[in-house]
């Protein structure tokens, strides 16, 4: 042991004054969380994201919730009553929270150690005492504080991707669900009608007005438009269902929950695909994060590079020695340096798995960028897709059944129809304005997938055209 001058004491609890004072720079706080999810996604949820913590915050969130579901929900009021109510997404926001500060904890150095020896022999009594640290954590801190920075970023960013995820089912599970009430209608009109032939058709038959087949045929479609509206009925329970989940609504606010009657009429015009490239070029979460993975497996390799192969560690020692026999007192300080020996392991595999993190970082970046064009242009396609057949239908194929349908009534008050052709050319109508729902319902799926996917959290997104229930076929006396 060395006995140390009086500068090398200074210049050692200076040395930790500093280390602690640089402690204390990477840090996080819920507000920061919320402030920087806020302002990534406010764009795109309209709203401001916060996490309730005290009954009082419950309450006034409570309150917030009843307003909106006083009236009608309109998707705008959906987002609005998810970011205020649903418990999913407080989660998220708390466990944003706890990785953030995980992060931010990986950039401070470790608490130093403090030893206390005490030795007896005969009439001497000797106390030593030691504080020991490591010394490349303080080495390292500002090169560890940078990379707790990155991690910080990286779970800023997850967290509002998630909220973006959530947002996104919440508009879609509101189309879903005012579509299924709409369709459920409909549905009802289909049956009624059915259920008017079938009925028609049996009595025809019993007066031998009708034969067995042309009444079977009545008969199998109100069985198919019986089943159908169940199914229809079941649709409606389980989209409102999924909309009270994704809104965390408790029994008594399902029971409140009012959606309108019908979806959202269509914009005047699609997006442009000129406005959508210059809205995905403000910068999309999955790059952003993809590229804040990369950044942060770099500067860990460059700083693990150095710890894989040694550590050191500094102890500062004071140790006072009593000899009770002669009256007398030493005391002694000084310093001592550990060094980690890399004798059995030199930190080859830990070189290794870092590097490899870094070229998996790499490639994923490279990825997500290749695929965020790709991404985006199905997103696209989509969205541009579902606004063209559902404006064909509001503008076409509606209109046209509808002279269809003036026609026959028509003939049929001019007696050149009979009643069942009434009957089923209704029915037709019906089946395709549930068509057409059917079309506005995948346009706004598509849109909100389109949006998610401009922010960087693309949706898969799949289209199907159905023009409803085909009518009975040919009915006639």
């Amino acid at each position: 042991m060395s006995r140390a001058p009086a500068i090398s004491r200074t210049r050692l609890f200076t040395a930790v004054a500093l280390a602690v004072a640089l402690s204390g720079c990477a840090s996080v706080s819920l507000e920061q969380n919320l402030d920087r999810v806020n302002a990534e996604a406010v764009d795109f949820t309209g709203g401001q994201l916060s996490l309730a913590q005290t009954t009082e915050e419950r309450d006034q969130r409570a309150s917030a919730s009843a307003k909106l579901l006083a009236g009608p929900l309109g998707p705008t009021e959906a987002v609005q009553l998810a970011l205020i109510n649903s418990p999913a997404l407080q989660a998220l926001v708390a466990q944003g929270w706890a990785d953030s500060a995980s992060a931010a904890q990986s950039g401070r150095i470790a608490n130093p150690v403090f030893g206390l020896e005490r030795l007896t022999a005969g009439s001497d009594l000797e106390l030593n005492r030691a504080l020991s640290f490591g010394l490349l954590d303080v080495l390292t801190l500002p090169a560890r504080q940078g990379i707790a920075q990155r991690r910080i970023e990286q779970a800023q960013l997850r967290l509002t991707g998630e909220v973006v995820d959530h947002v996104t089912r919440v508009r879609q599970a509101w189309v879903r669900a005012v579509a299924s009430q709409q369709t459920l209608a409909y549905a009802q009109q289909v049956f009624e009608s059915a259920e008017a032939s079938a009925e028609l058709a049996r009595r025809m038959q019993s007066v031998g007005n009708y034969n067995r087949l042309t009444r079977a045929r009545e008969q199998a479609f109100y069985a198919d438009a019986a089943s159908r509206l169940a199914a229809a009925g079941h649709d409606v329970t389980s989209n409102r269902e999924e909309l009270i989940r994704l809104l965390g609504l408790d029994e008594s606010q399902a029971q409140q929950l009012q959606l309108p009657e019908r979806l959202p009429d269509l914009p005047k015009e699609a997006l442009a695909s000129s406005v959508v490239g210059q809205l995905a070029s403000r910068g999309r979460l999955d790059v952003r994060l993809a590229q804040s993975a990369l950044t942060s497996a770099g500067k860990s390799q460059g700083l693990n590079t150095v710890t894989s192969f040694t550590d050191i560690e500094l102890t500062a020692r004071r140790n006072t020695k009593w000899d009770s026999a002669a009256g007398t007192r030493t005391d002694q300080r000084g310093y001592e340096i550990g060094v980690r020996l890399p004798i059995f392991d030199w930190g080859g595999m830990q070189r290794q798995a870092w590097n490899a993190r870094t070229l998996a970082a790499a490639n994923q970046l490279e990825s997500t960028i290749r695929s965020a064009g790709s991404n985006l242009r199905e997103s696209y396609s989509a969205y541009r897709t579902a606004y063209d057949i559902a404006r064909h239908f509001r503008d076409e194929v509606v209109p046209v059944r509808k002279v269809i349908s003036e026609e026959n009534q028509l003939r049929y008050n001019g007696m050149i129809i009979g009643v069942f052709e009434l009957l089923a050319d209704a029915r037709d109508q019906v089946s395709t304005v549930i068509g057409a729902i059917n079309a506005e319902q995948q346009f706004w799926l598509a849109d909100a997938a389109l949006q998610a996917s401009l922010i960087g959290r693309p949706t898969k997104t799949s289209l199907s055209v159905s023009s409803g229930p085909t009518g009975s076929g040919d009915s006639g006396h």
